[in-house]
């Protein structure tokens, strides 16, 4: 698949804070070793689409504060190739910017949009619906998105509703996108079959995305279309200063993808999740009889169940033990300790968030 007009944007500019206190504003979870494998998550994901794409072909998109991040741990990855985003706008805005400075390069340009935070577990089957994916997209002025085939009626994703009457059985066009749902009604999408889970992983050719921006966010279109000029020259960081400032914060599935006619689907089951909290990772880890979840060392587990500790960035000579407790994430860093129900964990945004204003800007 390493063809010359096929391109990978790799969104990692995000602050990962969910997985507080070991994701820092400074330092967030895409830098980390979250999965305990010797590699980051961006690292993995960068590593995934250098076997199918040309290396000059992967561009990473990033917040501006962590581009000697990219680069220490991808040495090989030139500076171009690396966004600075010089604020947060959403994923409208970071996918304009990509795609406005590949298109100055290659306007025949087929791009696939992918974060670099999940996890994949079976690649050849990713991969393959990846180059489904390109070859419609490359055919068709069409928005290609993959979705994953639900397991549980979960509420921390958004789903997808497809329509079934699509020649190809591997591509539906999409009907509806509906975020994060109530419990009694992912349940309902469950059980209807024509749902799937939104995975924010997106495929389409530079001239379709570019006129969805000129059909549904047109001030990023031109704002983006004025910076043309300034990609790969001196000038495009102050550009994007300058746009950004002015720039809508809004992501592309509410600006693009809930609104264009075009957009279609490919159901896919690939290993797939998207880390987005410590439960999301206590679910895909291995685990003990009584369902614990240890990362790191000296982790002792007495009359306990359904539990995960984490103490891998902190002194090996310290020794965690759980006595008699159900259900908790107990997160162990050098300067703060975490213990949580993992039933509230979707609560640790606004912890951190609190930590931050109550005591200082470095524990955010």
């Amino acid at each position: 698949m390493q063809n010359k007009n096929n391109y990978a944007i790799i969104m990692a500019g995000g602050v990962g804070s969910r997985f507080w206190p070991s994701s820092r504003s400074n330092y967030p979870k895409q830098f980390l070793d979250i999965l305990g494998v010797g590699k980051s998550l961006l690292q993995q994901t960068y590593q995934r689409f250098l076997r199918n794409f040309l290396p000059e072909n992967i561009y990473i998109v990033t917040n501006a504060a962590y581009i000697s991040l990219v680069k220490e741990q991808l040495p090989g990855i030139e500076g171009q190739q690396i966004l600075g985003e010089p604020m947060g706008k959403n994923t409208a805005a970071c996918i304009a910017y990509a795609c406005g400075k590949i298109s100055k390069i290659n306007t025949h340009a087929v791009c696939l949009i992918a974060p670099s935070d999940h996890l994949i577990l079976e690649e050849p089957a990713f991969m393959e619906k990846v180059e489904l994916a390109m070859e419609f997209a490359k055919k068709n002025p069409a928005l290609v998105t993959l979705g994953i085939r639900p397991s549980r009626p979960d509420t921390g994703y958004g789903y997808i509703q497809y329509l079934d009457e699509h020649k190809d059985k591997n591509m539906f066009k999409v009907k509806t996108f509906t975020e994060k749902p109530s419990l009694e009604l992912a349940k309902t999408f469950v059980e209807s079959g024509d749902f799937l889970w939104n995975a924010g992983i997106f495929v389409w050719s530079i001239s379709s995305i570019k006129s969805a921006f000129k059909e549904h966010l047109p001030e990023q279109f031109v704002m983006f279309k004025d910076a043309l000029e300034s990609y790969f020259t001196p000038m495009e960081t102050e550009t994007m200063q300058q746009i950004y400032e002015q720039t809508r914060n809004i992501s592309i599935d509410y600006g693009i993808m809930e609104k264009a006619n075009n957009v279609f689907v490919i159901p896919s089951e690939f290993g797939w999740s998207d880390l987005g909290t410590w439960t999301s990772l206590y679910e895909i880890s291995d685990k003990d009889p009584k369902e614990n979840v240890a990362k790191g060392k000296n982790i002792l587990f007495y009359d306990t169940t359904g539990c995960m500790v984490n103490n891998g960035q902190v002194s090996q000579n310290k020794i965690v033990v759980l006595n008699s407790v159900r259900d908790l994430i107990v997160i162990d860093t050098p300067d703060v300790l975490l213990i949580c129900d993992k039933n509230k964990e979707q609560e640790v945004k606004e912890v951190a968030t609190d930590i931050k204003i109550k005591f200082n800007e470095k524990y955010s």
